[in-house]
């Protein structure tokens, strides 16, 4: 059986990543980006910190740290993705400026189809064989019509059908995180990564970034003087990425082979290791940002 995942885990990566984005435009309305106007300063920071400070942090711990290939590979495909629309429900119930998170995915998903390629290129480009050519042209194909058209498509349902906008976007949500679920056995069952050679350095090291991250991106909003919310908003956000997309990056730039690619088996593990413990480490931090922003209206 696991044997039929290493042939199609590429398109059930692309699959899960076109359910997550059809669920996620069936969120958003074109007037969530307002936010860009409305409040120029925070969604400038936000992204700046997304486009600027994560992939230098990243940079950091690729030139500092002795770290496996793939690892490292895994590391700059997390930092090269945006945030995902987890973060918009976290920042929510986390009491954060809820319309500053739509905003931001919204931008730096729209961005992602220049950024992700040229991130990827900047940061992985001394850890590839001399003769390797960053694919942008093919990643940048494959965000726009994995990611921004279903995003746009999900958008197109909510104006049509707004009443069953909601119902069909938890629909994708719940259909692509069973994907995810998918991709984690088939990968681990079908010999594709392996959790012992992976090994427990490269495991700390992945979430070392992840709390890098989350460190950085709380510091970082507020030593520029933004408020309590808006803090909330860029932490989550910036924290809690968009996994799908590195998972569809690495099976297309990597696929699947059953046991003779430690490369590409390590890139896919460390973006789902990061992915699993970003969601979990999203679900603490709403319960800090709820406390601090307790005295604040949720969501505005």
């Amino acid at each position: 059986m696991f044997q039929y995942y290493l042939h199609f885990e590429y398109w059930i990566a692309v699959s899960q990543l076109v359910l997550a984005m059809l669920g996620m435009g069936a969120t958003l309305k074109f007037r969530d980006f307002a936010a860009v106007l409305a409040n120029p300063w925070a969604i400038s920071v936000g992204v700046l910190v997304q486009l600027l400070a994560v992939p230098l942090l990243a940079a950091l711990f690729l030139a500092l740290l002795p770290l496996d290939t793939g690892v490292a590979i895994g590391l700059a495909m997390c930092a090269a993705i945006p945030g995902g629309t987890v973060s918009n429900v976290l920042t929510f119930i986390g009491r954060g400026h809820v319309a500053l998170s739509i905003a931001l995915t919204g931008v730096t998903t729209l961005g992602c189809l220049v950024t992700t390629p040229v991130v990827l290129g900047f940061l992985i480009a001394q850890h590839m064989p001399a003769d390797f050519s960053m694919p942008a042209a093919r990643i940048a194909l494959e965000i726009g019509l994995a990611l921004l058209l279903p995003l746009l498509l999900g958008m197109a349902v909510l104006v049509l059908w707004p009443g069953r906008a909601a119902g069909f976007s938890r629909a994708c949500i719940r259909a692509s995180l069973a994907l995810i679920l998918v991709i984690a056995v088939g990968a681990l069952g079908s010999g594709r990564v392996d959790l012992l050679a992976f090994g427990p350095y490269n495991m700390g090291i992945t979430l070392l970034f992840l709390l890098a991250l989350a460190a950085g991106s709380w510091v970082l909003p507020r030593s520029l003087g933004l408020v309590s919310r808006d803090v909330t908003a860029i932490n989550i956000e910036v924290t809690v990425r968009n996994s799908s997309l590195g998972v569809m990056i690495a099976a297309s730039m990597f696929p699947a082979t059953a046991g003779n690619d430690p490369v590409g088996a390590n890139v896919l593990f460390t973006v789902l290791i990061y992915g699993g413990s970003a969601l979990l480490a999203g679900l603490a931090m709403v319960r800090v940002h709820s406390r601090l922003n307790r005295t604040q209206p949720v969501g505005s």
